[in-house]
């Protein structure tokens, strides 16, 4: 069984100079949050065995900031496809880039997060910043597993990893 995982990006900077809506960095929470779920997703042992991210500045920094964090090895790559995306686009480069991988986090944006969600469960969600989403899905290549269904394996937010010493062992 596949495993898809979605990440939003962490807080962007709303204050930055920036040029536009793609070159919005991360803002200090952000940063922080991505960092939390490396980390956390280590100690699931959930580690991506492929991370694919939007060419957004706030969405390539919180996989690279996740990556670091949590010691993760396998590759970042990005995809054009993946900023103002819907789900069938993002989709689509996970049939392209999956391959192999048995985990593929893919890290871009809502509302597509949200519409992917639903397309692959059927009910509502709201994904908000720096949340992961997994999906185990009923399809056995990346490349037939566009019109999958699945069901939702786990939901983790930075805040519910507040707390000093959390442990997930």
């Amino acid at each position: 069984m596949l495993r898809l995982m979605l990440f939003r990006h962490g807080k962007s900077d709303w204050n930055a100079n920036t040029r536009g809506d793609r070159d919005r960095p991360l803002n200090a929470r952000g940063e922080r949050a991505a960092a939390t779920m490396g980390l956390v997703l280590r100690e699931m042992e959930e580690v991506p065995d492929l991370v694919v991210s939007s060419p957004a500045v706030r969405a390539e920094t919180t996989a690279a900031i996740a990556r670091i964090s949590g010691g993760w090895a396998g590759r970042l790559e990005i995809a054009e496809e993946l900023y103002g995306a819907g789900p069938g686009a993002a989709m689509a480069v996970a049939a392209r880039c999956g391959k192999d991988a048995e985990r593929l986090m893919l890290v871009g944006h809502e509302p597509t997060w949200s519409l992917l969600a639903q397309q692959i469960t059927g009910g509502r969600v709201t994904v908000k910043t720096a949340t992961v989403l997994a999906f185990d899905l009923n399809a056995s290549t990346w490349a037939n597993a566009g019109q999958a269904a699945g069901s939702l394996a786990f939901s983790i937010h930075p805040r519910m990893f507040n707390g000093e010493g959390w442990s997930l062992r």
